[in-house]
């Protein structure tokens, strides 16, 4: 049976967008794709603005997000109410964060 350690959810992110700048034409110069993620609890800001769509941008810095040296520190004290040993959390937070057991939710 799984069970859910914590949940982080949209409330804990300031999520803004903006135009991105450079190549791309007058299309990426006015339209809003490009995001800004800041982690409230940590002061982690990542981006997205490598892709054409916001779905994908935003996909794209919250991965960042959680490939961030900060925010796995932030999840393994976070996480680390449970009764384990510090080998036994590192190895549990390092499984929960892999790519294939994240889900990302969008509310755009």
């Amino acid at each position: 049976m799984k069970k859910l350690l914590f949940s982080i959810t949209k409330k804990d992110f300031e999520i803004t967008t903006f135009s991105g700048k450079g190549a791309g034409g007058q299309s990426r110069n006015k339209n809003q794709k490009c995001v800004r993620i800041k982690h409230k609890d940590t002061g982690i800001i990542t981006t997205g603005q490598d892709e054409r769509s916001l779905k994908q941008n935003m996909k794209n810095a919250f991965l960042r997000m959680t490939k961030h040296p900060k925010f796995k520190l932030y999840i393994k004290k976070r996480a680390s109410g449970e009764m384990m040993d510090e080998y036994e959390l590192e190895k549990k937070v390092d499984e929960m964060m892999k790519e294939e057991n994240l889900k990302i939710e969008y509310g755009v």
